[in-house]
């Protein structure tokens, strides 16, 4: 090994060594702890039992498991949507349970590699399905869209209804309380939460619209700058994919990926 060799051998493994100190995978595992920020109101993802304030869900049991192969405690940060970003760049946490992939967090948060994709859809009450059978038929003066602030969904209903009149409802009121209520006509969320509403309030109903809009692939928010986690966590969801993980888990929640 010539002189040029020996010194990006020795540059290599500093840098490894340096990038792993610096890193907040070093830091979770020396404190034996990994923070993790939650909404507790998306169901069946993260969902928050009042009663007794603890959390479940498929995204609560996958964190649960990635911190039992890394050795150290779940430590459950709650949050709402519309500071979903501002807790990975302030530090209160260093991962969200999954978040839809989108260019505006993305500016300001890295992501995880993706592994469970959704769509959105329109939501009524039963009795007003007469009045929908299409996207169209939604975009218009006389219709109230409602959407919980901060999430893709609000940003979408912008898009898609310039005509309606916006209803953004802050945390932790939701935008489907408000078509129960009959304060609004329709909300939109994502396939999988739709679904679960519509078993759970047997008076609300999907719009049959000819397709879903928007499909997105869902991942964990991260520290922007830190490759080195992002690194560990990419791996870490590659070896569970294969070892069928999380198809087991979409099998316990009754999930579908798009």
């Amino acid at each position: 090994m010539n002189f040029i060799n020996v010194l990006i051998s020795v540059f290599i493994s500093f840098f490894s060594t340096y990038a792993l100190a610096e890193s907040r995978l070093n830091y979770i595992l020396k404190s034996g702890e990994i923070k993790v920020g939650t909404t507790g109101d998306w169901n069946p993802m993260t969902i928050k039992d009042p009663s007794t304030n603890e959390y479940k869900g498929f995204e609560i049991d996958i964190v649960h498991e990635l911190a039992l192969d890394m050795g150290v405690k779940l430590v459950i940060v709650p949050t709402e949507w519309k500071t979903l970003v501002n807790g990975i760049v302030s530090n209160k946490y260093d991962i969200s349970t999954s978040a839809s992939l989108s260019a505006k967090r993305a500016l300001s948060t890295g992501y995880t590699n993706s592994y469970f994709k959704l769509a959105t859809v329109p939501l009524t009450l039963k009795k007003n399905l007469n009045k929908f059978s299409s996207w169209q038929d939604i975009n218009r003066k006389d219709i109230k869209v409602a959407v919980t602030l901060g999430t893709t969904q609000e940003q979408q209903a912008k898009q898609l209804f310039p005509n309606a009149t916006l209803n953004i409802i802050e945390s932790p009121a939701r935008d489907f309380q408000e078509v129960l209520s009959g304060r609004s006509d329709v909300n939109i969320t994502s396939n999988i939460e739709a679904a679960s509403l519509v078993k759970q309030y047997p008076e609300l109903a999907i719009i049959p619209v000819k397709e879903p809009k928007y499909p997105t692939p869902l991942a964990w928010l991260t520290p922007q700058d830190d490759q080195v986690w992002i690194n560990y966590l990419n791996h870490w969801i590659a070896i569970k994919q294969a070892q069928g993980f999380f198809d087991k888990m979409m099998d316990k929640y009754k999930l579908k990926s798009l």
